[in-house]
């Protein structure tokens, strides 16, 4: 496997914590995501290979040496078996806090069985809802499809998301949807998917920080006029219908279809001194 270790602050202040997540990102990825804001791990495989023993002796140093409040997991969904391996081995060396599996929801029910007991929370991120926006941003068909199949399997294992005392996460499911500039509308029939197939008492992170990255804005290739062979002039970019920010009337129309649907645990900035419950 190949994989890069940090510790790092993430969009859930439940996650992070005060001392951070312990945050291994896997290279590679089952998905080809063409807005990837970690596209340089992702599809660039960056990274250093490690043993599934060498692995879990790395979480071993995070927790121990790091003091982070949980071991993060992220796109390990082409990794499973070596992943399970790792687990496995950093319990025999005395891993104790919370495995959180950092998922882009296109996994196979499979895995998510091998994975039972193994690990603590489940961090899917929702993405699109049709077929024909998750093979045009995606590179795949059926994602919702395999997206609702695994969401529904991970919260049959873990249930909603607890907390400890002092507002740290510990158990459960906490799903993300990174809002998409034009698709709001799929944002808002996810998040009614959820209350009505998931649970009313999911914890949902309705996240607005989308920017245009990776292959968005890239200038298309030129094209080559068959009749002439000379080049044809082209204005555009790619995926232009996403190369910008989110609007803010964009990111609230989501977050008003979950609350119309029952949701009403929400990834909120905490207005205390503790973290969001």
């Amino acid at each position: 496997m190949r994989e890069l270790l940090l510790t790092s602050l993430l969009p859930e202040p439940c996650i992070q914590g005060h001392n951070g997540s312990g945050s291994v990102f896997f290279s590679g990825c089952n998905l080809r995501c063409v807005f990837c804001q970690n596209h340089d791990i992702a599809h660039q495989r960056n990274g250093q290979d490690l043993t599934p023993e060498e692995l879990g002796e790395w979480y071993i140093k995070l927790q121990d040496v790091g003091n982070v409040h949980n071991i993060n997991l992220i796109t390990p969904e082409h990794v499973v078996p070596q992943v399970i391996l790792s687990i496995l081995h950093a319990r025999e060396l005395g891993l104790k806090v919370p495995i959180i599996y950092n998922t882009s929801a296109f996994d196979s029910l499979a895995s998510i069985e091998l994975l039972d007991g193994l690990v603590d929370i489940y961090l899917p991120d929702f993405k699109v809802w049709t077929n024909t926006t998750s093979k045009r941003l995606l590179k795949v068909g059926n994602y919702a499809e395999a997206a609702m199949e695994s969401v529904k399997a991970m919260y049959a294992q873990v249930g909603d998301l607890c907390f400890t005392s002092d507002g740290i996460a510990k158990k459960g499911l906490l799903i993300r949807h990174l809002v998409m500039p034009g698709y709001a509308s799929e944002g808002r029939k996810i998040m009614k998917w959820i209350a009505g197939n998931v649970s009313r008492d999911a914890f949902v992170n309705i996240m607005e920080q989308y920017h245009p990255d990776s292959h968005v804005g890239k200038p298309k290739h030129p094209r080559r006029s068959a009749i002439t062979g000379g080049t044809i002039p082209q204005e555009t970019v790619r995926y232009a219908e996403i190369n910008r920010h989110v609007t803010n009337e964009e990111v609230s129309t989501v977050r008003q279809a979950a609350e119309r649907a029952g949701l009403w645990r929400f990834c909120d900035p905490p207005k205390h001194d503790g973290f969001s419950i």
